[in-house]
């Protein structure tokens, strides 16, 4: 795609468009914003300005017009997010606005491009403003850097040729002599101070600003003949100070180098042992089946449930189907809003939906109608296709949360080689009240948002198990560090046979301590093989003091326990102790006399059933039994329930249980 690059004239910057070219993207402008004339550095949030004075010799380096604009608004939204849950515009006198008028006059004049080049590493807090701008333009953030190792990154880019200076310093251990020096020069003391205090290498923690002289990319090199170092501070521990450039010239570039781009794999080690273990001998895909699913959904109506301040709704599905298949999400969205109002919710309280269709060829459609009803920070979701009785098109659930807790999302929307972006209106995860809703990961290959050609289970498996992990490390990392434990694994499958080869590749990885079940449908969006979803708990639980009573943060790992029952029933928890937050799957078949076990008089299970806020019940069509078993488990009012017809429902022990019930308690 044709794109512009966001320049500050750092390191970051430049080297990012280095990727954007090795990813087939071009170059056709570039944009940057700074002081006003007379002020040489702002104290901003969001944009480097030192070393504004040479960036015209940048974009005259790289030889594409530079559009340009002064930073007239100041931080005002400085929180993890940026613009309203329920809409797309953003805050009036924010320094972001000033990006947003920026690239709208790119746009206006470059009509073609669809990319912006973003050299972000680390800044969610800037992050989250690029993204939000460029979703209001319908530009899509290229962001090749983002998340990447620092000492890794630092190396590439010496060795692809990039020579760049420090330009301001303002980090311990580093003075006014280290002005001026390359990075080849400065990787051993930025490799000291990392070990010594926890530095950032690449300079993510303000360390210090660079300014590059010469790039693979560029047409000229910098050369500057005149500068001036400002001192603001000068003490022992950490001098800030900058370079002012007075006079530089550009010298045409005559050699051309090859030029070395390091693509990181596309895989890290612990994902590619789950590949390695699905590649082994006769673990390979075969023939895709579709089992015909034909039934009707047990009870369609839509019920809603309040524990604390949790809140489910389930089985929501339009009343009359003689519209299109955007009036039916419409549809499903009203009754949502309407049962959530019950509570004073609105929908961007909700933490998470789960979305059936009856067909993945109606996912575009209803993603369109989805994406406008959120807006900033949307809840996680899960998409597939099941068997939804005609004419029935969409089914929807939901849980949410009041707002008597702070709510962070992960709704990363940039292409890179991290995971997935999430260009659709859905977050990748969302943590509420220590609770952690990541979205529903296919095997997509983050850098192209494409899967393997040619398909491939045990690449599909390893991605989606890697973009899980990747998801919750950079949701802990920007929420102040936390263990993530899996309370719940559902693998989804349009294949029932590749289902022991996933197993496999499952037990590579995953804790043997979690709830999981494989479940066969219809079919996943992009026509995937697989899909993985999962919930996960921080580990920190409100615990009462043994002598005043009053609440404190322990840090706690979960609980598991599992059995059978002599009616050939099985079941599997994992729980906190002294509190009532659970997973929970229970499996049976059809006994065909409709008898079943006493669960509540079970010990690892008696925590559940009271503060049970939702179910899904998976199930095999013409299965009568599981309304009767969900009944003999829930006394009235039973908490919300949706069922889901499957092809095939299995544990990491069997694989041919006729239901599943999935019970999330709080």
């Amino acid at each position: 795609m044709k794109y512009v690059a966001l320049l500050s004239g750092g390191k970051d910057s430049c080297y990012n468009l280095l990727h954007c070219d090795k990813n087939g993207h071009q170059l056709v402008a570039a944009a940057s914003l700074g002081p006003e004339p007379g002020k040489e550095e702002l104290d901003s949030y969001m944009y480097q300005t030192v070393g504004q004075d040479a960036i015209e010799l940048v974009a005259r380096a790289l030889d594409v017009p530079l559009y340009r604009r002064v930073i007239s608004g100041q931080a005002i939204e400085q929180g993890l997010e940026y613009g309203a849950r329920n809409g797309s515009d953003g805050t009036l006198g924010d320094e972001t606005e000033d990006l947003y008028a920026l690239l709208s006059t790119v746009k206006s004049h470059h009509p073609d491009i669809q990319g912006v080049s973003v050299g972000a590493i680390l800044s969610n807090y800037q992050r989250v403003r690029v993204e939000h701008v460029c979703r209001r333009l319908s530009l899509t953030p290229l962001c090749y850097l983002w998340q990447r190792d620092q000492g890794e990154l630092m190396s590439e880019m010496i060795a692809a040729g990039m020579e760049a200076i420090l330009i301001k310093v303002a980090g311990i251990g580093l003075t006014v002599k280290h002005l001026g020096s390359t990075l080849a020069q400065m990787e051993p003391t930025f490799i000291k101070l990392n070990n010594l205090y926890g530095s950032h290498i690449c300079g993510e923690g303000g360390e210090y600003e660079t300014l590059t002289l010469d790039c693979p990319v560029f047409k000229h090199k910098i050369v500057l003949t005149e500068v001036e170092t400002v001192i603001h501070s000068d003490n022992a521990f950490a001098t800030v100070a900058y370079l002012r450039v007075k006079n530089a010239t550009l010298e045409p570039k005559t050699a051309v180098l090859e030029t070395v781009v390091a693509i990181p794999e596309l895989l890290d080690d612990r994902a590619a042992s789950v590949r390695d273990c699905m590649l082994q001998p006769n673990a390979f895909t075969q023939e895709r089946s579709r089992p015909d699913l034909s039934s009707a959904f047990l009870r369609p109506k839509p019920r809603s449930n309040k524990v604390e301040s949790w809140v489910s709704v389930s089985d929501i599905g339009a009343d009359a189907h003689d519209g299109s298949i955007e009036d039916e999400v419409r549809q499903c969205f009203t009754i949502l809003k309407d049962e959530l109002s019950k509570y004073d919710l609105e929908l961007s309280d909700c933490s998470n939906i789960n979305i059936f269709l009856s067909s993945v060829d109606d996912f575009s459609a209803m993603n369109a109608v989805y994406g406008t009803f959120f807006g900033t920070s949307p809840p996680s979701r899960a998409c597939v296709a099941v068997s939804l009785p005609p004419p029935s098109r969409v089914r929807l659930e939901c849980i949410a949360h009041a707002r008597t807790t702070e709510r962070h999302a992960l709704h990363v929307q940039g292409l890179s080689y991290w995971a997935p972006a999430n260009i659709g209106p859905y977050s990748q995860a969302i943590l509420v009240d220590e609770r952690i809703f990541v979205s529903g990961q296919i095997g997509l290959i983050p850098s192209s948002l494409l899967l393997p050609s040619p398909q491939s289970l045990a690449l599909e498996t390893a991605l989606c198990t890697q973009h899980v992990i990747r998801v919750t490390d950079a949701l802990s990392t920007s929420t102040g560090g936390w263990t993530g434990h899996t309370q719940i694994a559902l693998y989804w499958l349009s294949n029932q046979s590749d289902l022991e080869n996933v197993k496999r590749g499952h037990q590579i990885l995953q804790d043997p301590r979690t709830p999981t079940l494989f479940l066969v449908v219809k079919q996943l969006p992009k026509n995937a093989l697989v899909e993985k979803q999962v919930l996960l708990h921080t580990g920190r639980v409100m615990v009462p003091d043994e002598e005043d009573g009053e609440l404190s943060v322990e840090k706690q790992e979960p609980i598991f326990e599992k059995g059978e029952t002599p009616e050939g029933f099985h079941w599997e928890v994992s729980r906190f102790a002294g509190t009532s937050s659970s997973c929970t799957i229970i499996c049976g078949r059809n006994t065909g006399n409709n008898t079943f076990p006493d669960f509540k008089s079970e010990r690892a299970l008696s925590s559940i059933w009271e503060r049970t806020l939702s179910v899904r019940i998976f199930y095999v069509p013409s299965q009568e039994s599981t309304a009767g078993f969900f009944d003999h488990l829930f006394e009235a009012p039973a908490p919300p329930a949706t069922f889901i017809p499957c092809g095939n429902i299995s544990t990491e022990e069997r694989d041919d249980w006729d239901y599943a019930l999935c019970i999330l308690s709080v």
